[in-house]
């Protein structure tokens, strides 16, 4: 119902709207309208009521609603059903299960706070509520399995065009799929796979961005690597505007690939990350690689030259940018 009443209210921005129109629209009791007044304002909406005129909206918080959310959105399909909560394990598992029982592509799962988030390779994800974004998007690409990586490159683009476009900054995505500003991680990726042999049957794209968390709220372990949308730019972000920016941008970059194919986004990526010729070092499945990286190929692997001038291909791994050798 607490939907229902904000979009009444706010067909009704200038003037007040009574209880009794408020009670005869939703066939809900006059009773029922005042408690549900009660709670929006708990969520710290403005709400003025008056005696005789009834009830004006006069301001919303940054809260990541459906109602909040979707009169922002720009998108043609993508977020058009939002799954929201206020506190989840994870929007991944939630995504996957849905996912798996029918959902529909362009579906999002949303929560304010995560208390199993999870980053690449099993490491936590620093999840506080009502600060940042935690999403998870649900796609079924019509590409064999073997291209699925492409779909992760792709998504690295957009979040990093949508810190850009919000933020006037330029960030750079270390590889394969984290976001940089200043060197610090803000956002990060972790994308999961249901298919078989020959066919995709869901990707689930699950995307973490640091937008207004402090920099001593970050846990010690983090905080020289962490970085948020707030402390790069010296002023708190619209988490609705964001997001916004952030779901035209996937679905904008996601029709380029299903139309124009991999190399489209393969140089975007190469021209965001801009990881040619950089001296890195990588812990890949307990080995550690040393080398200058060569570029990414059209499985999105890393191709390093290693030391002896031989190259290696790297699917998965920790990446740390190394000083150029002074020469």
């Amino acid at each position: 119902m607490d939907d229902e009443i904000l979009k009444l209210l706010r067909e009704h921005p200038t003037s007040f709207l009574s209880g009794e129109e408020i009670s005869r629209r939703l066939n809900v009791s006059r009773t029922a309208v005042w408690k549900r007044m009660r709670h929006l304002r708990s969520l710290d909406y403005e709400i003025e009521a008056s005696t005789r005129s009834g009830y004006r909206l006069i301001h919303s918080p940054d809260l990541l609603t459906p109602s909040e959310v979707k009169p922002s959105l720009k998108t043609r399909w993508m977020g058009k059903a939002i799954h929201y909560f206020a506190r989840l394990d994870s929007t991944n598992i939630k995504a996957y299960e849905l996912a798996a029982r029918g959902a529909e592509e362009g579906e999002v799962v949303i929560a304010e706070s995560q208390e199993k988030g999870r980053g690449r390779l099993g490491r936590d994800w620093f999840s506080p509520p009502y600060l940042n974004l935690y999403l998870s998007v649900i796609l079924r690409p019509k590409i064999p399995p073997h291209q699925a990586p492409l779909i992760t490159l792709m998504a690295a683009v957009a979040t990093a065009k949508a810190v850009e476009k919000c933020s006037g900054l330029r960030p750079l995505i270390k590889w394969p799929n984290d976001i940089l500003l200043n060197g610090r991680k803000v956002a990060g990726l972790l994308n999961e796979i249901q298919s078989e042999t020959d066919r995709i049957h869901f990707v689930i794209l699950g995307i973490g961005v640091n937008l207004n968390v402090d920099e001593k709220m970050f846990p010690k372990g983090i905080r020289s690597v962490a970085t948020s949308m707030k402390k790069e730019m010296g002023q708190a972000i619209s988490r609705k505007d964001f997001l916004s920016s952030l779901l035209q941008q996937l679905e904008e970059w996601y029709a380029i690939y299903l139309k124009e194919g991999g190399d489209v986004i393969l140089n975007a990526w190469r021209e965001q990350a801009q990881i040619k010729g950089k001296p890195v070092k990588i812990t890949s499945f307990g080995e550690t690689l040393s080398g200058i990286a060569v570029d990414v190929d059209s499985d999105g692997a890393l191709i390093l030259r290693m030391e002896n001038g031989k190259r290696r291909r790297v699917v998965a791994g920790d990446i740390e940018y190394q000083k150029k050798k002074e020469v």
